[in-house]
């Protein structure tokens, strides 16, 4: 509005109030042809009035400009000399208070004249801003094709609009920075912003301003929409106020050029992650057939065949039964990306791909590491906090124990798959398991129950489950002399009997069961039987009266 004064056609616009609403921004203009006027005006609107339809109307000149100024309106401009006698002091105090300009235009100005010339000057501005949006964009280009990379772009806008600036990735790591907002005092300028992420995961403004207390830094905020609606954001240290259309036109060029750059690089990193994850899914399950074709092509992804690896695998706590197969997948390769940024926190090497629904992490933990997996988990404890931060969905980890060979690899897979599931069937959310060896007991859980009772039955037929005092003895005493080492006197003196009695109560045992006690095998089939009865006891609590 300050800028009608400058102009030569306007020579005599007085300011009768509101001065310091000077600032706002004209982008059309009206005629007062009807009281109604407000009810067609728009924001930023300048009126124009010869003041017929405000003489003696002091209420309603007081409803006129609280309205407009609730409207947005630019400013009114009054003929105060024509049918008016001046503008009352209420209404000029209501204009001061509101910061809503008032302008006196001389009678001998017409309104048109003053309506064709505010339209001129809106043109004329209009098209100054669209030639340097072009020559900006083609600027902005240039540096894109000629190989310049975003930073020169970067540095270039800086200059342009005197502020650091910076590209971030989805999740708010820098990309990428103008040199005066990557120098050495200045590496941690948006490395705060990354805690405020999630916080702008559903910004629907063009852009966005806003102060971080902490450090009073004032950054604006610029979504960039690439690869299927995925956002990156171009930050700025400093306040970008709407009215300063230059500048704002002049970054959202940047942005546009920026995007289109993104997205080409998006669509070259899909591919190459598309064959490095065939490889490490073929890698995980074995499907090479000979180890110098392992090692041969994992140089190809900076990988050696000496390095100590973990295996990390991650699962989303989803029912993926409730859920479209598209959706979960396009969640869990949402998150393996997520997680593979997160790994700069980790003071290892990593390579994350996707197999099935796990992301998977193979982790190059380095020569001095021990086999002690529990040193991951602060790290993997930060990842999930991290995850359930910006997508407001948890994860469960199972994890290997170190593999040094690339033919181990399918086994450190195989067995963090193992663990993840152990937890999984246990109900937790959330979690962290490491993986643990079978034991003898855990592996006989594995096989069905009936078919261990029935080999526990055909074993010890009648004294399977004794009933009798007698083959109650019977069998005690069966079991006490295999924990003795078939030791004849040394069960004699664990029972508190005579040898002679053991003798006899086992000449008893081999009748009833129909097999000779020396043989060897028929030794380790009864040690066999005797490791299942713990199980049978507690799947049937019964057996325990036996």
């Amino acid at each position: 509005m300050r800028d009608i004064f400058s102009e030569p056609v306007f020579k005599g616009f007085k300011w009768i109030a509101g001065e310091k609403g000077g600032e706002r921004e004209i982008r059309n203009i009206n005629m007062m042809d009807a009281p109604d006027i407000i009810d067609y005006l728009k924001p930023n609107d300048w009126l124009v009035t010869s003041g017929y339809h405000l003489q003696n109307q002091d209420d309603f000149f007081l409803e006129l400009v609280d309205k407009m100024a609730v409207k947005g309106c630019a400013a009114l401009g009054i003929k105060t000399d024509r049918f008016m006698n001046g503008v009352p002091n209420e209404v000029i105090e209501l204009a001061d208070q509101i910061n809503f300009p008032l302008i006196f235009i001389p009678n001998r100005i017409p309104l048109v004249d003053i309506v064709n010339q505010t339209l001129t000057s809106i043109l004329h501005a209009r098209t100054e801003e669209l030639q340097l949006a072009i020559d900006t964009h083609q600027q902005f280009s240039n540096h894109i094709m000629n190989g310049e990379g975003v930073e020169r772009l970067l540095l270039d806008l800086s200059k342009i609009i005197g502020c650091p600036t910076a590209l971030l990735d989805t999740f708010f790591k820098p990309i990428a920075a103008s040199s005066d907002a990557s120098e050495k005092d200045g590496t941690d300028r948006f490395r705060i912003l990354r805690q405020l992420g999630s916080s702008f995961a559903q910004m629907k403004e063009p852009y966005n301003a806003f102060c971080v207390t902490k450090t009073r830094q004032v950054f604006t905020l610029f979504p960039l929409y690439t690869y299927r609606m995925k956002r990156h954001f171009l930050i700025i240290e400093g306040f970008v106020p709407q009215e300063e259309r230059i500048m704002v036109l002049t970054i959202e060029q940047a942005a546009n050029v920026l995007a289109f750059e993104l997205m080409k690089d998006e669509a070259l990193r899909q591919s190459e992650r598309k064959i490095r994850d065939a490889y490490l899914s073929k890698l995980v399950a074995g499907e090479f057939s000979s180890k110098d074709g392992i090692i041969n092509r994992a140089r190809e992804f900076g990988m050696s065949d000496e390095q100590k690896m973990i295996a990390v695998v991650g699962k989303l706590d989803l029912d993926d039964s409730r859920i479209s197969f598209t959706t979960f997948r396009t969640k869990t390769n949402e998150v393996s990306e997520f997680i593979e940024g997160e790994m700069e926190n980790l003071p290892f090497h990593g390579y994350c791909f996707v197999k099935d629904s796990f992301c998977i992490c193979l982790l190059d933990v380095g020569e001095g590491w021990t086999n002690d997996s529990r040193r991951l988990t602060p790290y993997l404890r930060h990842v999930q906090e991290r995850v359930e931060q910006y997508f407001s969905e948890t994860l469960s980890f199972g994890v290997s124990n170190v593999h040094v060979d690339f033919s181990d690899l399918p086994r450190a897979y195989q067995s963090a798959v193992d663990a993840l599931q152990a937890g999984l069937r246990s109900g937790r959310r959330k979690f962290i398991q490491i993986y643990q060896s079978k034991g003898f007991s855990d592996l006989l859980r594995m096989v069905p129950m009936d078919d261990l009772n029935k080999l526990y039955c055909e074993t010890f037929q009648g004294l399977a489950f004794p009933e009798r005092e007698e083959d109650k003895e019977l069998f005690h005493t069966l079991i006490v002399f295999f924990e003795s080492n078939c030791q004849i006197s040394e069960t004699a003196k664990k029972l508190f009997i005579h040898r002679n009695t053991v003798i006899y109560r086992l000449d008893k045992c081999e009748q009833l069961l129909g097999k000779d006690l020396k043989d060897p095998e028929t030794g380790f089939v009864i040690r066999f039987a005797f490791r299942l009865k713990s199980l049978l006891d507690e799947s049937n609590p019964m057996n325990h009266s036996y």
